[in-house]
């Protein structure tokens, strides 16, 4: 049900055309300069990515002049991740687009940013996700968007929810900004601090330079039935339950033969992943205990008085280690993603080791850079939690916005 002056509508009945974008052979026509080409990777869910732009010349270009876009225009990915669409801005009137369909709406009836807004919520993915084309390869059509169906409000209050909407936006995108750059200097402290290069007041004198087996001490101490929590490793979540990450278990039934490790120990997984080259060490801090497949290293403090369990955790998520496991990592032994890492290799890497009050300092003023990182990625999980909620009031006419009359 929708609000008595809303209409529900089909994109094919407020659009001019909806069509796909050029389907052929691009390759050798791109040049340093001419007619912009958009790709899939330029169209993110509502906005244009400019990082990575093509040309292509004008002379290839001029076959498929009919299809040069317009201000306005919907443009919306086939394949990959179908459905994600942008609206085109000012400065690319006149570019081309590579195979994505491209939603010439007519203004008169509908606001381009509304409409496209409506298809990157929940309810124009779940219409895309339904209709999906079979095969590995997911994709969406011209005729199967154009019978989407949109609940279409009058034009002010089309433009009213849309600006209220872009005002989310703003927020959203500086708050993302301000995390980005908490982010980089930290990881900036994080080179000069944990290497000595830069010293906190009233601290001086050489660092030693020790083996990590000399620091650490091996856990090798199996489950035999006193723990059910498995976990696993997250480069970006940490050390997080099994179940909640990958929302199933892929562990065995029996986990007797799994490693237990306790609070404020460490694991080290052997397997490679985007931002971790050489894999990812990880403590665990969210539970007592938890169970790990036996393919990981796992370690602790040899002894607490000689070395900071905080300074260390900041140590390993440096990535001050990479550089010695990839000279005992053996290429031959990779398989499906997992560095051959002996613990043996592993415990004689080389290790930078302050004075233990230098460690904690250090470890304070990181500590501290990471509250402000989480509370800043917390805010912006917060606006964007709202954001989704108000999208799906008023998208739909849930919830309605008050168009001022304006004056004559």
């Amino acid at each position: 049900m929708v609000p008595e002056n809303w209409g529900l509508i089909s994109l094919d009945d407020i659009s001019e055309k909806v069509m796909v974008g050029i389907a052929s052979a691009a390759t050798h026509a791109y040049s340093d300069s001419g007619i912009r080409m958009l790709r899939n990777l330029n169209i993110k869910e509502g906005w244009i990515d400019d990082s990575d732009i093509l040309y292509v010349n004008q002379d290839y270009e001029k076959t498929y002049r009919n299809k040069r876009l317009k201000q306005g225009d919907i443009l919306t990915v086939r394949t990959g991740y179908p459905g994600v669409s942008a609206v085109v801005p000012k400065e690319y009137e006149g570019a081309q687009c590579f195979t994505s369909l491209i939603t010439r709406l007519d203004q008169h009836k509908a606001f381009p940013d509304f409409v496209c807004r409506y298809i990157n919520s929940e309810y124009g993915k779940k219409f895309i996700s339904s209709g999906e084309a079979g095969g590995a390869q997911k994709n969406v059509n011209a005729g199967m968007l154009k019978r989407m169906v949109v609940p279409l409000p009058p034009l002010p209050e089309q433009k009213k929810i849309a600006q209220i909407l872009s005002t989310w936006d703003q927020a959203i995108t500086a708050t993302e900004r301000l995390l980005e750059n908490s982010q980089q200097r930290k990881k900036g402290l994080m080179q000069q601090l944990l290497t000595g290069k830069k010293r906190l007041p009233g601290f001086e004198g050489e660092w030693e330079k020790v083996t990590l087996g000399s620091v650490f001490s091996r856990v090798t101490s199996r489950n035999e039935g006193q723990s059910t929590n498995v976990v696993t490793i997250s480069g970006q979540q940490g050390l997080i339950r099994q179940q909640e990450f990958f929302k199933k278990s892929v562990a065995s039934e029996t986990l007797d033969n799994y490693f237990l490790l306790k609070k404020g120990q460490f694991a080290y997984n052997k397997s490679y992943s985007n931002g971790y080259p050489m894999g990812a060490i990880k403590r665990l801090n969210r539970y007592d205990d938890g169970v790990v497949t036996t393919l990981y290293i796992c370690f602790e403090l040899a002894d607490e008085h000689a070395a900071d369990s905080d300074f260390y955790e900041q140590y390993f998520e440096s990535g001050l280690l990479n550089q010695g496991l990839m000279q005992v990592a053996h290429e031959g032994g990779r398989a499906h993603g997992l560095l051959n890492v002996k613990p043996s290799d592993f415990f004689s890497l080389t290790l930078h080791k302050p004075d233990i009050k230098e460690q904690k300092a250090i470890a304070n003023v990181l500590c501290i850079a990471d509250i402000e990182i989480d509370a800043q990625k917390a805010r912006l999980e917060q606006l964007r939690s709202e954001k989704r909620a108000l999208m799906q009031q008023l998208l739909t006419g849930k919830r309605l916005v008050n168009v001022e009359t304006e004056a004559a």
